[in-house]
């Protein structure tokens, strides 16, 4: 059996994820970790981080054959590549300009489009073919747009939930932070109903209303797979999400390792569900 290490490195959190692979060589997920993003972590701290988070699931770091990373925060990256060339002794393949994909960019300018995005774009289309919208609840809410024919057209950025809620928090010296939870009423009786009503029901009206535009745009009935920490909330609010995947940035970075590496499992035909 071998093992991958891909790692997914965001402005606000680091997802890491383990992808082991037996005899068929399907590379399943079988453990996934997230830590804070912290520029000024030191290749030595994460290091011991790494060693901490393998040993509590019993795992050896010896275990790992190969190691992928996409990263949006351009100073952490070469502090992850010492990092996995000190702990398990591999250079990473790194997501970026030249790394093959099987997926054209129609993007203007693609070095414009961070790593994160394609990764996203790529998982739904090998997951759902096309035409596709992928969300990601992250930092930034995105969408990333998928053709018919598996190209990556673009797509759309606006404040994440909890960027959003911050920004307010800080403007507004009478409102508070609050969960992102499900009020009783669309009509909040209190500052804090009325806070959560704004910013998952908001949300949640963001996201169909833009999916709407985007279809019209296409001129097709693309599918939406939604993912980061918030989509489930937001997709049981939301009238468009056809599905949600809590790992599709790491199932995107094992596919492009799969394509980089002439992995077995990059031959077998993935036929979407």
């Amino acid at each position: 059996m071998t093992s991958l290490l891909v790692i997914d490195i965001g402005n606000t959190n680091v997802s890491f994820g383990v992808f082991d692979y037996d005899t068929s060589s399907t590379g399943a997920l079988s453990h996934h970790w997230r830590i804070g993003t912290h520029h000024e972590s030191t290749s030595d701290e994460l290091a011991l981080t790494l060693r901490a988070l393998f040993t509590s699931e019993q795992r050896s770091c010896e275990e790992v054959t190969d190691v992928v990373i996409s990263s949006v925060v351009p100073p952490l990256l070469p502090i992850f590549e010492r990092v996995t060339s000190k702990v398990f002794k591999r250079q990473p393949l790194v997501v970026g300009p030249g790394i093959k994909t099987g997926m054209p960019v129609r993007y203007e300018n693609p070095r414009e489009v961070g790593a994160d995005r394609i990764v996203n774009g790529l998982a739904a289309y090998e997951l759902l073919g096309g035409p596709t919208i992928a969300v990601d609840f992250g930092t930034a809410t995105t969408f990333d747009c998928v053709s018919q024919e598996g190209e990556y057209l673009g797509g759309v950025i606006f404040p994440g939930i909890h960027t959003s809620m911050e920004a307010l928090f800080d403007r507004a010296s009478m409102l508070h932070r609050v969960e992102i939870a499900r009020p009783k009423n669309v009509i909040g009786k209190t500052t804090t109903a009325a806070l959560q009503s704004g910013l998952l029901y908001g949300t949640a009206g963001v996201v169909d209303s833009m999916v709407g535009r985007i279809r019209e745009e296409l001129g097709e009935d693309a599918s939406v797979v939604a993912t980061g920490g918030l989509a489930g909330r937001v997709a049981v609010e939301s009238k468009t999400i056809d599905r949600v995947e809590p790992f599709l940035t790491l199932q995107g970075l094992r596919i492009i390792f799969e394509k980089n590496t002439n992995h077995p499992a990059a031959q077998r035909k993935e036929k979407p569900t």
